[in-house]
């Protein structure tokens, strides 16, 4: 019996442990030290090391945005960059965009109210992607924003919603004056063009 047979396949040999390097990350404004692998990617950086659990993973292939963060300002996939490859690169997450006891950003307030959130899985990922977007274009058109969220998936609103939010968002980011969701107890006024009360005839007004 040949040797190859009786120690078995090369892939099931034992392997050495892949050692670790030490990593300085710019996350959120702060320098975070941390010890990864050569083919650890920074979305499990950022969850397992750092403990930044607002980015979330959703496909590991680069195709739903749920894991968008910054990478010098531009949105970028998480899942599909290596850590070590953002050494000295601006990290920002989505717990920079309203940090701890401040108010919301008006992305993430425009998201709230417009319904352009439900099951807020995906969330994460479209509030960076348009942030990322308003900072670079502070009035996108219908277009320009359908071309940017096209790498985010959401299963749950059909995006009109999210087109509205990324809209009611740049209209505020511009100073502009934006109807508000009622706070006082009572029925919250109409939010957005596809929220449109009917009257008693059941037609839309």
């Amino acid at each position: 019996m040949s040797e190859h047979i009786l120690r078995g396949p090369a892939s099931l040999a034992p392997r050495e442990p892949v050692s670790k390097v030490l990593c300085r990350l710019r996350v959120n404004g702060q320098v975070r030290e941390v010890a990864v692998r050569p083919y650890d990617v920074l979305l499990d950086t950022l969850r397992e090391d750092l403990r930044l659990t607002g980015t979330t993973r959703g496909c590991d292939m680069g195709t739903c945005g749920c894991c968008t963060v910054h990478q010098d300002g531009v949105a970028t996939l998480s899942c599909l960059t290596l850590t070590l490859s953002a050494e000295g690169k601006d990290i920002r997450t989505v717990e920079d965009v309203a940090p701890m006891g401040a108010e919301l950003h008006a992305v993430q307030r425009a998201f709230h109210e417009k319904g352009g959130s439900q099951c807020g899985y995906c969330t994460p990922g479209f509030i960076m992607t348009t942030v990322a977007l308003l900072e670079e274009n502070p009035d996108p058109s219908d277009a320009e924003i359908r071309r940017a969220i096209s790498g985010n998936m959401c299963r749950c609103t059909g995006y009109l919603k999210i087109v509205e939010a990324v809209k009611t968002a740049a209209a505020e980011l511009r100073g502009e004056d934006v109807p508000r969701f009622r706070t006082d107890g009572g029925i919250p006024s109409p939010t957005g063009a596809h929220d449109r009360p009917e009257d008693k005839t059941g037609l839309t007004k």
